[in-house]
């Protein structure tokens, strides 16, 4: 499933420096649009670092869990406790399904071949750049659904939206934010905390499951790495963070849009032994 470590991938640096500075820009990229950046960060650890499909996906989710923990103080204090607490029913709603798919796709991800599990995560890397796409060109409406439609649809939401957060390693604000919207007519700024109430729980028990594979052993081998590249994405998110706004989304989101194609082409090479080989560390 994991091919083993082609040597002239392995000798690539995952030195501090360029660790740090990959997470900084993937922060930067992440926090200009106001999300994480965890999608940019995906193909750096496979074609940058040469870690294998699986590998990567699980330093990513590590990565990913420590900048959301980072993130939800400071998205907390920018919307009440009493307005996020109105819409605690949304969270459970979505919870319901977000759980499940969680634990479904990290099974899935541990048991694909490793051919398999490129073509999967190019695929999503494309899905992602439509939802970034619609998400901040298009101006998101409500649905007007019966409340058990709702709550059903929620459900369904939710699931899959657990399986491509946990098969992507990536905490799926990009796609509970216009989920939350769309499904609930919730404010953009509320949906985004809301969003990380989700994606935390979510991404924990991604996170266990993953823990029970052998692959899991990759964390404990680039703890080094894993912690001064989140460290970058988080620093990289502040700074984006005061930029958000300053360049404008007409040219911001297409070139994101275009990263995130490029690099799901890039990434699907990998499933075919002409096109690059993923690496174990």
């Amino acid at each position: 499933m994991v091919r083993a470590a082609n040597p002239a991938a392995t000798g690539r640096a995952r030195s501090a420096p360029l660790g740090f500075a990959a997470g900084g820009a993937v922060g930067l990229l992440g926090g200009m649009i106001g999300l994480g950046g965890a999608e940019f960060r995906l193909p750096l650890l496979i074609g940058l670092f040469g870690f294998a499909a699986l590998s990567a996906v699980i330093l990513n989710k590590a990565m990913s869990l420590v900048v959301v923990l980072t993130a939800l103080p400071a998205r907390l204090a920018s919307v009440s406790f009493a307005d996020l607490g109105a819409h605690g029913a949304v969270a459970v709603n979505l919870l319901a399904g977000s759980l499940l798919g969680a634990w479904a796709g990290a099974s899935w991800a541990v048991r694909m071949r490793s051919a398999a599990l490129y073509k999967v995560l190019a695929v999503l890397m494309a899905v992602m750049a439509a939802a970034l796409v619609l998400t901040h060109t298009t101006a998101l409406g409500s649905l007007s659904l019966p409340p058990p439609v709702r709550v059903v649809a929620g459900v369904v939401a939710g699931f899959g939206i657990g399986v491509v957060a946990a098969i992507m390693g990536v905490a799926g604000g990009e796609l509970l934010i216009p989920t939350i919207v769309l499904l609930y007519g919730i404010d953009i700024k509320a949906a985004g905390s809301l969003s990380l109430l989700v994606s935390l729980p979510t991404m924990l028990v991604a996170f266990a499951r993953y823990s029970r594979d052998g692959s899991f052993a990759v964390l404990g081998a680039n703890l080094r790495f894993t912690a001064i590249m989140a460290s970058g994405s988080i620093a990289g998110a502040l700074l984006g963070g005061l930029l958000l706004g300053a360049v404008p989304d007409a040219l911001l989101i297409p070139a994101l849009a275009a990263i995130l194609l490029v690099s799901a082409t890039k990434v699907a090479r990998h499933a075919h032994p002409a096109g690059g080989t993923g690496t174990s560390p």
